[in-house]
C-alpha cells in the first residue's frame, strides 16, 4: 500500500471513530432531553389522581390548581353534611336543646345501620359533631327534621343556602345524603367547603378525632371517618367524608400547603383508600411545584 493510501485510511478511521462517539453522545443528550421533557409534561397534566372528578384551588386568590370533570353533576353522599351543619347554625337553632332520635330519622334502604337507637336523647350540639365528624345519617336527619317546619323546611333552607352560594349545579333532598337527588359538581362543593370553613363550630365539629357521648347508661366514642385529621403531617381545618353507591368515595377538605389554604373536592372514586391516596398525591405534586407558578392544569371537565 502507497504511504498516502495508509495515510487516508488512518484518518477516515479517526474521523469514523469520532462520527461514532458523536453519535452516541447525541443519542444519550436526546434520550436525558426526552426524559426532562416527559417530567415536565406530567407536571403540567398534574397530578395521578384516580378519582373521577377533581378540583382543587388555593383560596388566597381563588385561583384553580387543578381540575378534571368539575361540573359534571352527580351524587355527593354525606358531603350533604356541610349544607346540613350550615342550615342548622345559619337558623341560631341552640346547640344544648335535646332532641330524641325517632322512627322518622330511620332510612329505609341502604345505609340504614345507625349506632344511635330510637330513642336515644342527644343534644343538638353532640347530633352535629356525629354528624360531621363520624357521618351520623340518623344525627343528620334528627337535626333537620327538629328544624321549624320540620324536614320539608329544612330542606328548603338547604336548597336556598346553596343558591345563595352561587352552587348553580346543586340540589338537596334529604339533610344525610342517603338519597341520590342530593347531587352537586366538584366545582360547586368548593364554595360549599369554603362557606363552610368560615364557621368555627363547623370547623371543630368536622375535624375532631373523636367523640364520645352518653346513650342511656352506656358512653359510645365515634371516630373520625378521614384518617388524614389524625395525621400530624396534614393540618386540616375542616373536612368531610362520603359515600353511597351512586356516590362512590367523596372527600372535600380545606388544608395548607405550602402556607396557603387550599381546598380541595375528590368525588367518585373506586376503592376505601384511594381518596385519601388522591389527597396525598394532589399534596406531593404541589409541593413539587415549588419554583414554578401553579397554574390551572388539567381541563377535562
Amino acid at each position: 500500500m502507497r504511504r498516502w493510501e495508509f495515510v487516508r485510511c488512518r484518518v477516515l478511521g479517526a474521523l469514523g471513530v469520532k462520527a461514532v462517539f458523536a453519535g452516541a453522545l447525541l443519542a444519550v443528550c436526546l434520550s436525558a432531553a426526552t426524559g426532562v421533557e416527559a417530567a415536565a409534561r406530567k407536571a403540567v397534566q398534574g397530578p395521578d389522581v384516580r378519582s373521577t372528578a377533581a378540583y382543587v384551588v388555593d383560596t388566597t386568590n381563588g385561583s384553580v390548581v387543578f381540575e378534571r370533570k368539575s361540573d359534571v353533576v352527580g351524587p355527593i353522599a354525606s358531603i350533604t353534611k356541610l349544607m346540613t351543619a350550615l342550615v342548622v347554625l345559619d337558623a341560631q337553632q341552640p346547640l344544648d336543646e335535646i332532641i330524641e332520635i325517632a322512627n322518622a330519622d330511620r332510612w329505609k334502604g341502604k345505609g340504614a345501620f345507625s349506632r344511635l337507637i330510637v330513642g336515644t336523647k342527644l343534644s343538638r350540639g353532640d347530633l352535629l359533631h356525629l354528624a360531621l365528624m363520624a357521618s351520623e345519617n340518623r344525627a343528620a336527619r334528627a337535626v333537620g327534621r327538629s328544624y321549624p317546619g320540620g324536614e320539608a323546611a329544612f330542606v328548603r333552607a338547604m336548597n336556598a343556602k346553596a343558591k345563595a352560594l352561587g352552587m348553580t349545579q346543586t340540589r338537596f333532598d334529604d339533610p344525610s345524603g342517603l338519597s341520590t337527588e342530593n347531587v352537586s359538581s366538584a366545582r360547586d362543593l368548593a364554595k360549599l367547603v369554603i362557606a363552610a370553613s368560615h364557621n368555627a363550630t363547623i370547623r371543630e365539629y368536622s375535624t375532631s378525632r373523636k367523640h364520645e357521648v352518653k346513650v342511656g347508661r352506656s358512653r359510645l366514642e365515634f371516630r373520625n371517618t378521614n384518617s388524614l385529621v389524625a395525621n400530624p403531617a396534614w393540618t386540616i381545618t375542616v373536612q368531610k367524608t362520603g359515600f353511597i353507591n351512586e356516590a362512590g368515595e367523596c372527600l372535600v377538605m380545606q388544608t395548607m400547603i405550602e402556607e396557603r389554604p387550599v381546598v380541595m373536592v375528590l368525588l367518585n372514586s373506586f376503592g376505601k383508600y384511594t381518596r385519601v391516596a388522591d389527597a396525598k398525591r394532589i399534596r406531593q405534586w404541589m409541593e413539587a411545584q415549588r419554583p414554578r407558578s401553579l397554574a390551572r392544569v388539567g381541563s377535562s371537565r
